[in-house]
Parts: structure tokens; sequence; C-alpha cells
């Protein structure tokens, strides 16, 4: 009989991140899970068409059998066969988000086999999760210093309720990734970033946010360049108004933070959300954003050696990230209180150091 990990859907943040970090560990390590009281304190319990998706897509990469892969589903089963390459698609048929199916599927593409082109369709700009630029202008320089890369293009754009956005993203596999050491901050040396409008929306509403964010981040950078402007009709033809940010330390280190527009929200009070964030984490000299935080948790556990990031506030997600990759992976994760900077924590883990067994030496 298959000896499954069982996991507690329910514990901690008790989300979909729970799904994503279970099942990708499942899929490279080759060990099956089975996760119970999926979302159970969720307003409607188990499984979203976003999270059956995810599910779906990695079970297609590693062939994996699985049970209770449907909708409304609070127990799943996730046996994982051997990762391989190739061309993959997901369409959550919602504003679902894209980058949380990217969160799932990417650490298993970079221990395939071969190379992976994923076509990802949904939400690209969706509250309450990563936008794709963020994955695109800040995850990606943050993958990097694992030793990993990917390329993205955005081909259209899909906002709340109707979705129907599309991402491709090409990713080639690694032998292993290298444990990071994300400890040291520095001067600002710029913050750039992105507001945009699309549909019917004017494109003052753009420059709005925009000047939000700089009244925000003004009292901790003098050069900032944030770039306004309004999506073209045939790339985003739905209304929708957000803003992107990233800065840049001295050490190299980068920080991201956006928000998205809400109906009777002004576009000025949206900037300030973006930059308030980015404002707090450089505050308190974090070299990592709480965004990012949970993100690069699992990475961490893969990879070769000791890494360390400095933080702020250590948030509930990162904590269930941990607390799942302790469980799946068998790695310790600790949380260190800097003892001479207030507000300020460090993240530790000795990652597995996990190889690539389906790379041949010459690749």
């Amino acid at each position: 009989m298959t000896e499954f990990i069982d996991i507690d859907g329910s514990i901690l943040e008790g989300g979909g991140q729970i799904l994503r970090i279970s099942i990708a560990l499942s899929a490279i390590l080759g060990v099956p899970v089975r996760v119970s009281k999926i979302r159970a304190g969720r307003s409607k319990p188990g499984l979203a068409s976003q999270h059956l998706k995810g599910i779906e897509l990695v079970g297609e990469m590693c062939q994996a059998r699985v049970r209770g892969a449907s909708i409304g589903s609070t127990e799943i089963e996730f046996t994982p066969g051997p990762l391989r390459g190739g061309q993959y698609e997901a369409d959550t048929h919602t504003a679902g988000s894209v980058s949380l199916l990217l969160q799932a599927a990417l650490p298993c593409a970079l221990f395939g086999a071969a190379p992976v082109e994923l076509q990802l369709r949904g939400g690209t700009n969706a509250a309450m999760a990563p936008q794709v630029d963020f994955m695109a202008q800040t995850f990606r320089k943050l993958l990097n210093r694992f030793g990993a890369d990917f390329e993205m293009t955005i081909h259209k754009r899909g906002y709340f309720p109707k979705g129907g956005g599309h991402v491709s993203v090409r990713v080639s596999p690694v032998r292993y990734l290298s444990g990071v050491d994300i400890m040291q901050g520095g001067r600002v040396t710029a913050v750039q970033g992105a507001s945009f409008v699309a549909g019917n929306l004017p494109l003052h509403l753009a420059h709005g946010m925009a000047d939000g964010a700089k009244e925000e981040l003004r009292p901790v950078c003098t050069k900032i360049d944030i770039k306004c402007y309004k999506e073209d009709r045939s790339v985003a033809p739905d209304n929708c108004n957000g803003i992107n940010l990233w800065c840049t330390l001295a050490s190299g280190n980068i920080l991201g933070s956006d928000a998205l527009g809400m109906r009777n929200v002004e576009g000025r009070a949206v900037g300030r959300a973006a930059g308030m964030a980015m404002r707090q984490d450089l505050i308190v000299g974090a070299c990592i954003d709480e965004h990012a935080q949970d993100q690069v948790i699992i990475y961490m556990a893969l990879a070769e050696g000791k890494s360390s990031i400095r933080t702020g506030f250590v948030s509930r997600h990162t904590k269930t990230a941990m607390h799942i990759a302790e469980m799946v992976a068998k790695v310790k994760f600790e949380i260190y209180p800097d003892s001479t900077l207030r507000n300020q924590n460090i993240i530790e883990c000795t990652g597995l150091g996990l190889t690539n067994k389906h790379l041949t030496p010459a690749q």
C-alpha cells in the first residue's frame, strides 16, 4: 500500500497555499501526500476552480494518480510519477490568479527532465495574489539568486470578474538550486514602477496612483520613476487599474509591492497603499518583501546549503509555507529576531541540496 504524508489543510493560514506547496514538493520529491480539511475555514470550503487547475497542472507534469480532484472536494490524494518536460496548459475559466498557478508549477518545472512551456489562463492582476508584473519584475530576480530563471510573455490581461488573461512561461531545468544569503540591505538606489489603467478608465487615474505612491516613498527615496500608461484594448479590453513598484538596494537586493484599484477608491489612495507597504519594508531594513517571503520558502527547502533571509514581520503565509516544507521535505526552518535591529527577523534553513536526477551529466 502507498504510504501518504497526511497534511491538515486547515492549519495556520488554511488556504490554497497549503495545496500548492504540498503538491509541488510531492511531485519534486516523489512522495505521496494526502491533504484533508481543504480550506475548511473558508466561506466555501474545498477546492475552487483555481486550486483544482493547479493540482491538475502539476499532476499532468508528473503523471500523478490523483483521487478527490473535483470542485468542492475537501480531501485529495496525490501520488506522483516522474517529472517531465514539455508543454502544459491550465485555464481557471475564472479570474483565478495565473501567478498562483505558476507558484505551484514553477519549482516542478525546474526539477523536470527537459524544458517546460506553460500556457496559463485566468486572472493576471487579481486581488489576494501577486500580480504577474510582480512575478516578472521582482520574483524572477529573487529566483535568479537561487540559480534558476524563467521567461514570461503576457499575451492578454485578465481582470476580475471575467478573467480571460493568457500568459506563457518558459522554464529550463536546473541541476540543483544554490542556497541564498539575502541579508545585506543598504541605501535605496532607485524606485521604479508602472501605474496602469485599462478598458474605459481614464489615464489621469494612473497618474493619481503614481502621485500617491510618490507621497509615501519620498521620505525614503528621492529617485522615483513610475511610468503611467493605458493598456491597449487588444491586450486588456476590460476595466482595471493598479500599480506595481520595485526598488533596488545598494546590495543588489530587490523589494516589490503592488495594489489594485477597487470601486469607489480614489487612485491616490491605491498608490499610497502600494507605497506605504514598500516604505514599511525599507524603514525596518528588510531585504525581502512580505509578498516574496512565502514564495522563497520552497526554494530554500530544496537548495544546497544554508539559506538566510532578512525580513520584517514574518507573515502567517510564510509560517504556513515553512510548516508544510518541514512536513514534506523534512527540513528545519528557524526564525530569529534580530538582536540589534528592531522589527527585523532572520529566516534560516539548511536545504536538502536536491540534485535533479532527471538530468544527465552532459545537460
